[in-house]
């Protein structure tokens, strides 16, 4: 059996998203159908609509999300209908070499729904990161859906789906943010926001936010940045140093995935420090770093690829935090909007004028 509903799909690289009628399987072994509640507008939808993740069009968008479970597959054990779940793009293997190895955050062989979602006709949709929730219902991995409690607001909890996520991951996990601490993130769009939020969760005594928008550096000091930079009229390394006692900062997260970006970040270290990359880089990006200065500073440079994050632990712990008033996740949520209005959040997002739009269903 097949359920419709509406989705955004993006049908071929770069023109508009459309809303179009989708058919949803009934859950089979290992999925789950759930009810989206809502879905925030992530930079990795844009990359999608852009073609820069892959062509495998047409695109059911949407992955940032929380949603009620509608039905789950004949052996699902630990999911019901009616649970509350943030949806997440980690649903680990448990066999792969690096859940073996006790790393399940960094499982290489993650699990997603084994039917197709497709259009009324029959084409067979590509989930984005196996998800695909801007849409009324979609289907999943059991796995992808991690239970949360009820009490909180789906509009802000569904950002841990992705970017919010990310962003206290590459501190607090890949970066190792300790007690006191200094931090410097460069890029204040929501993922480098939740690096601040994720630096003064761990205990940073100095977080230096640095952003070319006097608007977003604003942001930057209310989700915790003891400091702001203006890229744009200071040289962020010097000021980094000045705010470090000379010395650079022991963490620097880069959020913007930009070479130039990155290279301030790596300069702007102190001896033995760690360079975090969260930013999204595009394909055709290299960078270029004198190995001398390399070898010479010594610390480590991380990518970071969805914080290091492991959704089973991660996600009812930060929102038990939100809850309990300690991490503001409401304040990422920027507006809230209709499944039809995803193409102009696009927009808005690219000119900066948002943390995040939430699409509410």
């Amino acid at each position: 059996m097949q359920s419709e509903t509406r989705g955004v799909v993006a049908k071929e690289k770069g023109a508009p998203v459309t809303l179009e009628t989708i058919l949803v399987p009934d859950p089979g072994p290992g999925e789950a159908v759930v009810t989206v509640k809502a879905c925030g507008v992530c930079h990795t939808d844009l990359h999608y609509r852009e073609g820069g993740i892959n062509d495998d069009f047409p695109f059911l968008l949407g992955h940032e999300a929380a949603g009620v479970v509608e039905a789950v597959g004949p052996d699902v054990t630990d999911l019901a209908p009616g649970d509350f779940v943030v949806l997440n793009w980690r649903a680990v293997c448990g066999e792969c070499r690096a859940c073996r190895r006790g790393r399940p955050w960094y499982c290489f062989a993650t699990h997603n729904a084994t039917q197709k979602m497709t259009l009324a006709d029959g084409t067979p949709l590509s989930p984005a990161l196996g998800i695909g929730a801007f849409a009324e219902r979609t289907l999943v991995a059991a796995g992808q859906c991690t239970k949360v409690n009820p009490d909180a607001r789906p509009e802000a909890v569904g950002l841990l789906g992705c970017g919010v996520m990310a962003g206290i991951g590459a501190a607090m996990y890949t970066g190792q943010v300790g007690l006191g601490d200094s931090v410097a993130v460069f890029g204040c769009g929501g993922v480098g926001c939740a690096a601040i939020a994720g630096s003064k969760l761990a205990g940073a005594a100095v977080i230096i936010a640095v952003d070319l928008d006097p608007g977003k550096l604003e942001l930057a000091t209310e989700f915790g940045a003891t400091n702001a930079v203006d890229a744009s009229t200071t040289d962020p390394v010097e000021a980094i140093k000045g705010l470090t006692g000379g010395n650079g900062a022991d963490v620097c997260i880069e959020a913007v995935g930009h070479p130039k970006v990155m290279e301030q970040a790596f300069l702007a270290r102190d001896l033995a420090g760690t360079l975090v990359q969260v930013g999204v880089p595009t394909p055709d990006m290299r960078i270029d770093l004198p190995m001398i200065e390399f070898f010479g500073r010594g610390g480590a440079l991380k990518p970071s690829w969805y914080g290091d994050c492991l959704p089973s632990r991660d996600f009812p712990m930060l929102v038990d935090l939100y809850l309990a008033g300690r991490l503001d996740l409401d304040r990422f949520v920027s507006e809230t909007i209709g499944i039809a209005q995803v193409e102009d959040a696009f927009a808005r997002m690219q000119r900066g004028e948002v943390l995040r739009s939430v699409v509410v269903l």
